[in-house]
């Protein structure tokens, strides 16, 4: 689990405990139960798990509690907190849909094997207005396959993310995989959600032949390497593909040019440099990817300029852009920009992370021997990645002294990349 983003908030758990046991009409003004419920996952106690379950059988109907207690039961799941399965199974008869939403996921999480907890999950494919697609994914995770033909009924979901879950599931119930081409078809869907989720049911089943899809379906990178990792990390032991069958791909990702993906979105005319630098700050990486492949192809000879401007007016604070420009001037191999990008390289703030790997990519291109020291510094990172990436770079420069330090890293998948240099 990713926790790096937990511990943002300044409280002790016995803070924490207080904070969301105080009732309502007690709260001053810049309290919040919900920053609580969100902290304790920080602590696995038991004092924390009887805290979140007191939350959650807190029914004061207003907004604000009923907020507290969607918090609470997710905290609950992600603490993994088998003792609280019996106020959680509670929630699955709750009016707020989205309580039973995190119910039902929280359940999975736990990953409770008892029947009738599950068939009480299953019943809810049969009431409106729920979330059927979270309802589906954990009826899957945990095998309950006497759902199978309720499950069959979404197949054809007017909502694509629904409709993947499905398909995805009765594959791994039955084996039949006649209509998984269905699920990789949504890779390149117009809505970026249903793109990221049906990475997420591919992963689920270990639909190892959709990783050359993965690859080239236009959302963040984060995603397609999360999906190529996971799925090599359970297909790789299993004899079921090796790690020369998943390098190119990874190589593809890590490199991220728009050319080696399938774009979704097309412009009816050339946009002006303008627009399409505004498209950058879009949170629908197929739209930015466009419209950095139109600033290569259209406007390659005066886009690095430009870019410079957008970083120092608003990208440099900006995760998504400034991703996409770091890249940008990179393969416009723009001199001018090395300072920005030695300083994406170094930047450890958490949601700049894959700056840093673009930054790497970035100074490859570039081809500045100055890069070297500085590409070599990373390589003691834990962010596999961001190490992935550095090695790519130094083979560019024509640098190879750290595959021996890189034979011998702590990540397998950094191993056998040099393995294969």
């Amino acid at each position: 689990m990713d926790k790096r983003f937990f511990k943002l908030f300044n409280l002790t758990e016995e803070e924490a405990i207080a904070l969301l046991d105080t009732p309502l009409d007690k709260l001053e003004e810049d309290d919040s139960r919900y920053v609580a419920a969100s902290h304790l996952i920080n602590f696995p106690t038991e004092a924390s798990i009887s805290a979140l379950m007191r939350a959650v059988q807190n029914t004061e109907p207003s907004l604000e509690n009923r907020i507290v207690r969607r918090k609470s039961v997710e905290s609950l799941g992600r603490l993994e907190a088998t003792q609280a399965l019996p106020v959680i199974r509670d929630c699955l008869a709750d009016d707020d849909c989205y309580t039973v939403e995190n119910a039902v996921w929280a359940i999975g999480e736990i990953a409770t094997q008892d029947a009738e907890i599950l068939e009480e999950i299953a019943q809810l494919l049969e009431k409106p207005e729920q979330t059927y697609r979270v309802i589906i994914h954990t009826l899957g995770k945990l095998g309950y396959k006497p759902a199978l033909e309720r499950i069959r009924k979404f197949v054809d979901d007017d909502d694509k993310t629904i409709a993947s879950a499905a398909i995805a599931t009765i594959y791994r119930f039955t084996g039949d995989n006649s209509s998984m081409d269905q699920v990789t078809d949504f890779l390149q869907h117009p809505n970026v959600y249903a793109r990221r989720l049906c990475i997420q049911d591919l992963i689920d089943v270990r639909y190892y032949d959709a990783i050359p899809e993965i690859t080239k379906c236009p959302v963040s990178l984060i995603f397609r390497l999360r999906g190529i990792r996971m799925l090599a990390e359970a297909g790789i032991p299993d004899g079921a593909i090796a790690f020369a069958d998943i390098e190119p791909h990874l190589d593809r990702v890590i490199c991220d040019r728009p050319q080696d993906l399938t774009l979704v979105h097309e412009y009816d005319v050339t946009p002006a440099l303008e627009f399409a630098i505004r498209e950058l700050y879009e949170t629908d990486f197929g739209r930015c990817y466009l419209a950095t492949q139109t600033l290569l192809e259209t406007y390659g000879d005066v886009a690095s300029e430009a870019l410079m401007a957008t970083y120092a007016q608003e990208a440099h604070n900006d995760y998504g852009a400034h991703y996409h420009v770091v890249k940008l001037l990179g393969w416009l191999k723009y001199a001018p920009a090395y300072d920005v990008f030695i300083e994406a390289l170094h930047n450890r703030e958490p949601q700049f992370q894959k700056s840093r790997t673009a930054a790497a990519i970035a100074l490859g291109e570039l081809g500045d021997e100055r890069a070297i020291p500085e590409l070599k510094t990373c390589m003691s990172t834990k962010i596999w990645d961001l190490k992935y990436a550095v090695l790519i770079a130094l083979e560019k420069l024509g640098d190879t002294s750290v595959r021996e330090i890189a034979a011998n890293d702590q990540d397998w998948i950094i191993r056998a990349k040099v393995e294969h240099l």
